[in-house]
């Protein structure tokens, strides 16, 4: 075999060589690059559910973990509902069938909600809303029942259908402290269609409670 021939075959060898040498290398970066970016990928993961959890206000919280503690007791699939609980009125939509880890994962979506197990084994999520409910603001009437109670119906206080009753009314410091075309108005309803209405009766009819004038006119 003359030099070159050998130096030729050398060189064949060296790049063969390198090549396994270099696709070697390429491998192990790969390697190396998958095992920490999933590495960072679940670190992020505890992080942002430590800061999701750590987000929550105390409230919150404790109802995420009492919702927890009844979940656990749960190993088939529950029909779940949602309740939203008005002000005035409330409104139930069904949610569907779901496992207790899907009811878990719907209570850390909706915090807010108060997860309850009915005797029948129905999930209900409460959804407590500072507002009217849609049949509330086309309905609502303030007015005076048959006991002189301050109290919500449903329609005109003359049909008696009472949503709800709040306190009993001094008649007679109302009538003398009031305009006449008001205390009518009192008796005949007062329709309310929003929160902001619904609060300022409430706050105008509460300073007649027979509990607040009482103690007013005992003192000297």
């Amino acid at each position: 075999m003359n030099v070159y021939r050998f130096l030729k075959q050398l060189k064949k060898r060296l790049r063969w060589k390198r090549s396994w040498l270099t696709l070697g290398m390429f491998v192990l970066v790969v390697a190396i690059t998958w095992i920490v970016t999933g590495h960072l990928e679940q670190s992020n993961s505890r992080v942002a559910t430590r800061a999701t959890i750590a987000g929550l206000a105390p409230e919150d919280d404790a109802r995420l973990q009492e919702a927890t503690k009844l979940l656990q007791a749960i190993s088939d699939r529950r029909e779940s509902y949602l309740l939203k609980s008005y002000v005035c009125g409330e409104e139930r939509s069904p949610l569907g069938s779901h496992t207790s880890q899907e009811l878990l994962a719907l209570q850390k979506q909706h915090p807010s909600w108060l997860l309850s197990i009915k005797d029948s084994g129905e999930v209900v999520f409460t959804d407590n809303i500072d507002d009217l409910s849609p049949t509330c603001k086309e309905k609502a009437v303030f007015g005076i029942d048959g006991s002189s109670n301050l109290s919500l119906f449903n329609g005109t206080p003359a049909n008696n259908q009472i949503i709800r009753t709040f306190f009993q009314l001094n008649i007679q410091q109302l009538e003398s402290s009031l305009p006449t075309d008001t205390v009518a108005q009192l008796h005949e309803g007062i329709r309310v269609t929003d929160i902001e209405e619904y609060n300022s009766v409430l706050s105008t009819f509460s300073d007649y409670a027979m509990e607040v004038t009482e103690g007013a006119m005992s003192r000297p």
